[in-house]
């Protein structure tokens, strides 16, 4: 057993060593247009489904409330928290339309949504992204296994090129937080950064 879980660690720390030598200028870049959309009062729509709407939902906490440091709230949602809301569409719709339709009436050109897929494929992730571009917001998309559909639709995708959930939802989370704490910092702390 000892000798599993240490396997486990290792894989999910070297494939945060090799997403991040992979992805780092992208990561920049996606602070630096998030950091704008907050700046300008724009918000922030975090969507997906199972552990990455478990993820949605924890990272929208960090924006309104705070990560490390004593700051405003940042606004930012999570469209996979309202029971209601998704069932309702679900039920009187499609379940691929639950994060679109709520884009659509939430939305505003300049805001940001952000999907999260493991496997890149997640119907209802893509169709959000889709209307989200369609609506001149900015796509994010973080995206596992070979990326799917959902990279290909995005304006930012990072993607973590492995096929085990556990590990690309590992990642994933690592990413969440790296930009809450970048953006943190430029916001209110060292806006010279770069």
């Amino acid at each position: 057993m000892e000798d599993l879980i240490v396997k486990i660690f290792k894989e999910s720390s070297q494939l945060k060593e090799s997403f991040v030598n992979d992805n780092l200028s992208i990561i920049v870049r996606v602070v630096n247009v998030m950091t704008a959309v907050l700046k300008a009062g724009n918000k922030v729509m975090i969507f997906g489904n199972g552990g990455s709407a478990a993820d949605a939902q924890h990272l929208a906490a960090e924006f309104v409330n705070r990560f490390m440091i004593e700051r405003p709230p940042l606004p930012a949602i999570s469209l996979s928290t309202d029971t209601s809301i998704i069932t309702s569409i679900g039920n009187d719709y499609d379940f691929s339309e639950i994060f679109s339709k709520q884009i659509r009436a939430l939305g505003q050109p300049g805001d940001m949504a952000w999907g999260i897929s493991t496997s890149g494929r997640s119907r209802n992730v893509f169709k959000g992204l889709e209307q989200a571009k369609k609506m001149g917001l900015i796509t994010l998309a973080l995206t596992g296994k070979d990326g799917g559909d959902i990279a290909g639709i995005a304006d930012y995708t990072l993607n973590v090129a492995s096929d085990s959930t556990p590990r690309i939802q590992e990642v994933h989370i690592t990413v969440g937080h790296v930009l809450c704490q970048m953006i943190d910092l430029k916001l209110f702390q060292r806006p010279d950064i770069k």
